[in-house]
């Protein structure tokens, strides 16, 4: 960057001198245009100065003064300087215009604190309750349901995973458009200490808190499909319950294995019980704690291998561990697929479409199938092979997609391709078909 500077200086600076070389002012004169090059010559010195001026102005006083600073920034194109001393300023006015005190180092968690999602609440229920006497109006005669997902706010690494991010979504937006359901899809994080798969958990509560009139919470990973288009969560079973998530019980409580239950699809109720175990769980995944903790859940449950913490051991310790104090209000469901292991499903869609009909849920039309172990995001750093992955959920896309596509006379012409073809013609009076 100092080059470059240095550069557009000289040739300032020569300009200006050329004007006052003595042949350059004879020749000048020596022609008719005398009083026209007088003129140009004044211009180009008052152009000259106001560049020096707007450079100086630009990439700030101290940095054109002192050269060394210009070396230590590491920094050799002045206008991503420019540009970053704007945005500053910019972000300072903003805040000021505001009355918002600007901090000038951003608050990290310290790993001797006992971390936290938020400050402690204790009476939530109470809460919601007056907010609803004061919202009479926001009572609604079933149980609301907001459905969550969420991605990370970068483009994916390969290209192909933000086009499967997107049929995944649009899968999504499908079934709650059918069913009545709330989407809710978030690409922010709302505590850095909490990404990857943590991240779900900031942003639950949040959402909890914001939304009081929203009854149930339903989280689904964003490499998770629905493939049963018409099947509907009987959401009347889990009245007495707080937590729904697939899994079985011998497997959590007993055997206390590390994949008795799956948090890539689970449901989740807006209370106090729910905020408890929000502020138990957070605490397994901070950033800084997270390989320490992930030994802890490697010793403690069957057949889990060596990494750090996540979310789903760190449940399933905590309902093995805490057992007579949280399993009460949880309900492992296996009577249909809340999640559907891809590997065993995808294989079999054929077969399903020609033996069986959606609305079942079960083994035999998967509610939902998830893609444990692909990272479409990623270049095959899964466990399985991005062009396994990307070949498998093109199907299960497809396989849902013919589910909403039937209402328009249109199907794919195979599971594993984007096009589609007719079946049945159009006609001049379609309310009678």
């Amino acid at each position: 960057m100092r080059e470059g500077m240095r550069e557009v200086l000289k040739s300032a600076a020569l300009g200006m001198l050329n004007l006052w070389h003595p042949k350059t002012a004879l020749a000048a004169f020596r022609g008719r245009n005398a009083s026209k090059a007088i003129h140009n010559a004044k211009l180009t010195i008052v152009c000259g100065f106001v560049t020096i001026v707007v450079l100086r102005g630009s990439v700030g006083f101290g940095k054109f003064g002192d050269p060394s600073a210009w070396a230590s920034s590491g920094n050799d194109d002045p206008s991503s300087e420019y540009f970053a001393y704007r945005h500053e300023q910019q972000q300072k006015r903003f805040l000021a215009e505001r009355g918002i005190k600007a901090s000038s180092t951003p608050h990290q968690w310290n790993e001797g604190e006992t971390y936290s999602l938020g400050p402690k609440i204790i009476d939530w229920d109470e809460q919601r309750a007056a907010w609803f006497d004061q919202n009479p109006g926001k009572r609604t005669p079933k149980p609301s349901t907001l459905l969550v997902s969420g991605s990370q706010p970068d483009a994916c690494e390969n290209s192909l995973g933000d086009h499967y991010l997107l049929k995944s979504m649009k899968n999504k937006i499908d079934y709650c458009r059918l069913h009545g359901i709330k989407i809710l899809y978030n690409i922010a994080h709302m505590d850095t200490e909490m990404s990857g798969f943590w991240a779900k958990l900031p942003l639950i509560r949040k959402l909890m808190l914001s939304h009081p009139d929203i009854e149930w919470f339903w989280w689904m990973d964003s490499d998770a499909m629905f493939t049963d288009m018409l099947f509907e969560v009987p959401m009347e079973k889990y009245t007495d319950y707080n937590l729904v998530l697939h899994g079985w019980d011998d497997m959590v409580y007993k055997r206390k294995n590390w994949i008795g239950l799956n948090t890539g699809s689970f449901l989740i109720r807006n209370c106090q019980w729910s905020l408890d175990l929000l502020d138990l769980w957070a605490p397994f995944g901070p950033r800084g704690v997270r390989k320490e903790m992930g030994k802890l859940l490697t010793a403690s449950l069957s057949g889990r291998p060596v990494f750090e913490a996540d979310d789903q051991s760190a449940l399933i310790y905590l309902l093995a561990t805490r057992k007579e104090e949280l399993s009460e209000k949880v309900y492992l469901e296996n009577s249909f697929y809340l999640h559907g292991y891809w590997v065993i499903l995808v294989e079999k869609f054929e077969q399903m479409m020609e033996k069986y009909h959606p609305g079942l849920g079960d083994d035999r039309w998967p509610f939902v199938t998830h893609f444990v172990g692909c990272k479409p995001c990623k270049k095959n750093s899964g466990d399985y092979s991005n062009v396994r992955c990307f070949k498998e959920m093109e199907r299960a896309f497809n396989f849902a997609d013919n589910q909403v596509l039937q209402r328009y006379g249109l199907q794919h012409a195979a599971l594993g391709t984007s096009s589609v073809v007719r079946t049945r013609n159009d006609t001049s009076r379609p309310l009678e078909v």
